[in-house]
């Protein structure tokens, strides 16, 4: 039985996300590409239609709609990042090129995409039945845009 996967729908941008994460996502796999065939929508034959990726374990599908179907903050990837070096390293990749940052650790890539770049240990941290670790944790996160991992475990070890 297949497992599910995410499609992210770009007007005409799917060979071109495909390098940039590629170049983000050290180990990001590229997998089929799709071409547009004969179609009602004017589309040119030939154009790629999808192409696959597997960044972090996670297969995507990137779709060439060509119509616009803008990103929102309703969908995000999350990169659980083990070291202040990664969170530094993926937050300054995907803010390059006319990505930009967000609070609390988002960041909207040059696509529109939203991603979270957050501390591995976050999800812990955040489940933990001691409010007070937890709400210092996140008050603490409240005040970042990137997430300084070192400032929110104090945070959360101090309560």
């Amino acid at each position: 039985m297949s497992k599910a996967y995410v499609c992210v729908w770009s007007d005409q941008s799917a060979a071109e996300m495909v390098k940039f994460y590629k170049s983000v996502f050290k180990g990001t796999k590229v997998g089929k590409y799709a071409y547009w065939g004969k179609n009602p929508m004017g589309v040119k034959k030939g154009s790629v239609l999808t192409a696959h990726i597997t960044i972090l374990g996670q297969k995507i599908m990137l779709l060439n709609g060509y119509m616009k179907m803008p990103f929102n903050e309703s969908i995000s990837f999350v990169v659980p990042c083990k070291t202040q070096r990664e969170i530094d390293t993926y937050w300054k990749k995907l803010c390059s090129g006319g990505g930009k940052p967000v609070e609390c650790g988002w960041v909207i890539d040059k696509f529109g995409v939203r991603w979270q770049i957050a501390p591995a240990q976050f999800d812990v941290w955040n489940t933990t039945k001691n409010t007070k670790k937890k709400e210092a944790m996140m008050a603490a996160m409240w005040t970042m845009k990137k997430l300084d991992l070192k400032k929110l475990k104090a945070a959360f070890d101090g309560a």
